[in-house]
């Protein structure tokens, strides 16, 4: 079976709900609805995240958020279809929300995950995080969370791999910004 080519780039404000409803379905089932629409779209307009989508056609089949801080940047969301997955799909989608952070000069990503969720944890660990601790309650005081951490710099993979198609989309956001 043949897959449509994914790309990869900003979100738009169209894709808040689409965001929302695939967060909803694939990481908070089970849990109160936290990324609605209106914060996904709160993501999308803030000047310190970036919100990435991977898309097979005009299928939104991917998509995650970051924020980038002075020091590290955090990993809130990232999400990707069923049928996407094992696919590569998600591993370019951090790569491309760990590049500004990486250009910047930040230290670390860190991000949460779902104790339960094994599978999730071991991407993360594929890509270089090391679990740090275990945050009991942590999701809406219904489960824990494992908090992992990616020292930047630290994958065996060099910058030169990564895609021409970051540097254009940011080259896009500085352009928007100023």
């Amino acid at each position: 079976m043949t897959h449509p080519e994914i790309a990869i780039g900003l979100g738009r404000r169209a894709d808040a709900v689409q965001i929302a409803l695939m967060s909803r379905e694939f990481i908070e089932h089970g849990l109160g609805w936290s990324w609605t629409p209106q914060r996904v779209a709160v993501s999308l307009r803030s000047p310190i995240a970036l919100v990435a989508v991977a898309r097979a056609g005009q299928r939104l089949v991917g998509f995650g958020i970051m924020r980038y801080g002075d020091d590290d940047a955090r990993l809130d969301l990232l999400g990707v279809a069923a049928d996407q997955r094992r696919l590569g799909v998600g591993r370019r989608l951090v790569t491309w929300l760990e590049r500004p952070a990486l250009v910047a000069g930040l230290a670390s990503v860190s991000l949460e995950v779902r104790a339960s969720n094994v599978g999730a944890q071991e991407f993360y660990e594929r890509l270089g995080y090391l679990p740090l601790r275990r945050i009991a309650g942590y999701y809406q005081g219904r489960e824990a969370a494992i908090r992992m951490r990616r020292e930047l710099g630290c994958r065996d993979r060099p910058v030169a791999d990564f895609s021409a198609e970051i540097d254009r989309a940011l080259a896009r956001v500085y352009a928007a910004q100023h």
